[in-house]
């Protein structure tokens, strides 16, 4: 199925009352256990490489990776750069190829996200990437940061839409990044208060720490892309050390990487499930 953007997927979400998965990916074996998964939800999905897959892969072959894998899928895949900072490495990933990037201005100023996002909003227009953008800031789990002090407010959102008009908005409402435990206590009131005043598909970042329940009552309240990350680095990385305690003799390293990657998948499957998009390709 050819590869497609970010835009065309989430707006049919929205409008849907369920939410596109997005999964970071790291390798080349989690991003097929992936895929896999969505092939057998019949879903769609959202192909992710965060800088820390950046730094390790390089713009290139994570593009390449995640591009060619989408061509020889049954389903429709986006590949999407997640969490840029740099203007720079935006642009060299519009010319790798990547069909969605998210720009990532919340440590900014109001006035500098929305100067800056423009700006990305205006090449991808040009080379037909969609684009991603955080009003508010979603913190980090492991830095203790107090996520009530950078929730996402309603008017801010709605101007940094209106002035941007980004295809899909990053808000602030509860969650954390890197969280182990789904412990994370979504503001609902806030998430509708947004809603109710923001014609754009949000996007919930930190969603490893939501619980299962209110996973699937927000992926109802406009969202149109629910970003999962940890939970997958967390099974995969669980499952080599089972495999390992009970084959102490294994020595094939794509062997043990196959088989561990079938507990991303099983995850996969899970989290799409909760999401309603299985059945959505």
């Amino acid at each position: 199925m050819p590869l497609v953007g970010l835009k065309e997927l989430v707006q049919k979400a929205y409008k849907c009352d369920y939410a596109v998965p997005a999964f970071n990916i790291h390798t080349y074996e989690d991003a097929v256990a992936i895929v896999k998964g969505a092939e057998e939800m019949k879903s769609p999905v959202i192909l992710m490489a965060s800088p820390s897959a950046i730094k390790h892969l390089g713009i290139k072959v994570a593009a390449c990776i995640m591009n060619d894998l989408a061509q020889r899928s049954s389903v429709p895949v986006v590949s999407h750069l997640d969490h840029a900072t740099d203007l720079d490495i935006i642009l060299k990933a519009m010319k790798a190829g990547f069909t969605s990037v998210m720009y990532d201005g919340s440590n900014l100023s109001f006035e500098e996200n929305v100067q800056n996002t423009k700006f990305v909003v205006k090449v991808a227009r040009a080379f037909g990437v969609s684009v991603e953008a955080e009003i508010g800031r979603v913190g980090k789990s492991e830095e203790g940061e107090q996520l009530e002090q950078i929730l996402t407010e309603p008017e801010s959102a709605k101007a940094f839409f209106e002035q941007t008009q980004v295809d899909a908005l990053a808000v602030a409402v509860g969650t954390a990044h890197a969280m182990q435990k789904q412990e994370a206590q979504i503001n609902f009131q806030r998430v509708e208060q947004i809603q109710k005043i923001v014609d754009v598909p949000l996007v919930l970042h930190g969603s490893s720490g939501v619980p299962d329940e209110d996973l699937t009552r927000i992926s109802k309240m406009g969202f149109g892309k629910i970003n999962i990350g940890t939970v997958l680095k967390t099974v995969y990385v669980q499952k080599i050390r089972e495999i390992l305690l009970n084959k102490p003799e294994l020595k094939d390293q794509i062997t043990l990487l196959k088989d561990a990657s079938v507990a991303v998948t099983q995850m996969v499957k899970h989290k799409i499930e909760l999401l309603n998009s299985a059945g959505r390709a």
